[in-house]
């Protein structure tokens, strides 16, 4: 049997949270409308607890609305670079479809790779800051905690992926914190 939902850090996670988060928003909606119908059709009133219900029951199907709306904004790895990487997935540490959020700016992230205390990814995006975004994770490093990582982004895929494979054959052990690092990856994203 397929997988429903895809875990974070997989490819195709945006894509999946997106059908998901729709579907899910959809249904909450729906079940409001029921509750609420269902309590006019019963008393001939909508002064009643029914009404209530599906009143209070409208706060999670509007969260789930806000959430389905920044997944719509969200872009995941393309399948052409995807196909590129895939290689370096078994050598490395690698995380796709993350989208961190700062008060200020989002930073779409097509695919992350960790090995020892280097951290490096790429965007897609054209309107995407690397200086910006690498600040972001330094920043969001060093609240945690977590040091003596070198965080490097790109636009360009050829650098990217000569970057990868400099990684590959890199002899390092892994970082002391690197549970926490992927830890605060998937928390710090959507």
């Amino acid at each position: 049997m397929k997988q429903f939902l895809i875990p974070k850090g997989a490819y195709g996670y945006v894509k999946n949270r997106k059908r998901y988060t729709a579907c899910r928003t959809v249904f909450f909606f729906l079940l409001c409308i029921g509750i609420y119908v269902i309590g006019i059709v019963r008393t001939g009133s909508n002064k009643n607890l029914l009404t209530i219900a599906a009143v209070l029951g409208c706060l999670p199907a509007c969260k789930s609305a806000v959430n389905f709306i920044i997944f719509m904004k969200a872009r995941g790895c393309s399948e052409t670079l995807h196909q590129k990487l895939t290689a370096y997935d078994e050598k490395l540490e690698t995380f796709y479809d993350l989208y961190f959020t700062s008060y200020q700016k989002n930073f779409p992230i097509s695919h992350m790779a960790l090995k020892g205390g280097m951290l490096c990814g790429i965007t897609e995006t054209p309107a995407c800051d690397c200086n910006e975004a690498k600040k972001h994770l330094e920043q969001m490093l060093m609240q945690e905690g977590i040091k003596n990582v070198v965080v490097n982004l790109f636009s360009e895929e050829d650098s990217y992926i000569d970057r990868l494979s400099r990684l590959v054959e890199m002899d390092e052990n892994p970082h002391k914190n690197k549970e926490d690092i992927v830890n605060l990856l998937y928390a710090v994203s959507l």
